[in-house]
């Protein structure tokens, strides 16, 4: 691993499909943005993804809508890429871009339990400690996960140590997770049901003018 400036700010990274984005999501980023002392958090929609259906809303609504979650947010910054590159949507391809734009600054990588638990199905799930750091973010006082001995060799103990390298470590840091589904949030709007308070207002008044998840 490449030992970096300590004065180089890390870039924190957090991808998913917000179909729609939702005060889960924008909970976790603006909480580790602060733990982790970042000027920029990169939330990066999927375009294609690998592990799961195809988002039902096109790309630039769901670009549309986090854009309006995260517009009186100075240290969240939308970021498109993956939605104007063809084919599947690979984090690795999306780090090594990264990578390439940015290659003196520790990229930081947020995941939560559930998808760090499918990492080994990944494409290409070892090369991603190669362009950057992954943090799995838990909830308080749940069982964290097993880890395997690739990961567990890589594993920090300190949050202090992830801006010592540029990549290669994992973390595990617990946050504030509340507990909201876009699938849920899609159903009750499907049901004509009134999802407040699940998401910005700014996002409920998008969805409602372009008449989004009007049925399942």
């Amino acid at each position: 691993m490449v030992i970096s400036d300590n004065n180089t700010t890390a870039l924190g990274i957090m991808g998913g499909t917000f179909d729609p984005v939702h005060y889960g999501h924008l909970r976790a980023a603006l909480e580790v943005t602060e733990l982790f002392k970042l000027d920029q958090l990169k939330l990066i929609p999927c375009a294609r993804p690998s592990h799961r259906n195809q988002p039902q809303t096109p790309d630039y609504m769901r670009a549309d809508m986090l854009a309006l979650a995260i517009k009186h947010y100075a240290n969240l910054s939308l970021d498109t890429r993956e939605l104007h590159r063809p084919g599947k949507s690979y984090t690795v391809d999306t780090l090594v871009s990264l990578r390439e734009e940015l290659p003196e600054h520790p990229l930081l990588l947020f995941i939560g339990t559930d998808a760090f638990n499918q990492l080994t199905s990944w494409y290409q799930w070892q090369r991603l400690f190669d362009y950057a750091h992954i943090i799995v973010l838990a909830r308080p006082n749940t069982e964290l996960p097993t880890l395997n001995a690739f990961c567990q060799q890589r594993l920090a103990q300190q949050r202090d140590e992830l801006s010592q390298h540029l990549a290669g470590l994992l973390y595990l840091q617990t946050i504030t997770q509340l507990d909201i589904s876009a699938t849920a949030i899609r159903q009750l709007i499907a049901q004509g049901k009134n999802p407040g308070f699940l998401l910005p207002d700014a996002v409920i008044e998008y969805i409602h003018q372009h008449r989004l998840y009007q049925s399942l």
